[in-house]
């Protein structure tokens, strides 16, 4: 039986596997970028000002989610 194989087969099935993954890599900035948005959150709640206005974002945005579902769910109109 004669198989042919092709040029990418052949150059896939010598390839050494890379000894850095770049899923890990990936990963490892995931974490890093985590770390800083959880250091941002935490010295903005910090911050009086910017608790005030993250309170009254989060209350607006509250608001106008209660309001969609009032008027399309029960309401319905």
């Amino acid at each position: 039986m004669n198989a042919i194989m092709t040029d990418f087969d052949f150059k896939n099935g010598s390839e050494p596997v890379p000894q850095k993954w770049e899923g890990l890599a990936e990963l490892d900035r995931a974490l890093a970028e985590n770390r800083l948005t959880e250091y941002r959150w935490k010295k903005a709640w910090a911050d009086p000002i910017n608790r005030i206005v993250m309170i009254v974002v989060f209350a607006l945005l509250a608001a106008f989610v209660g309001y969609v579902v009032i008027s399309d769910l029960i309401i319905g109109h």
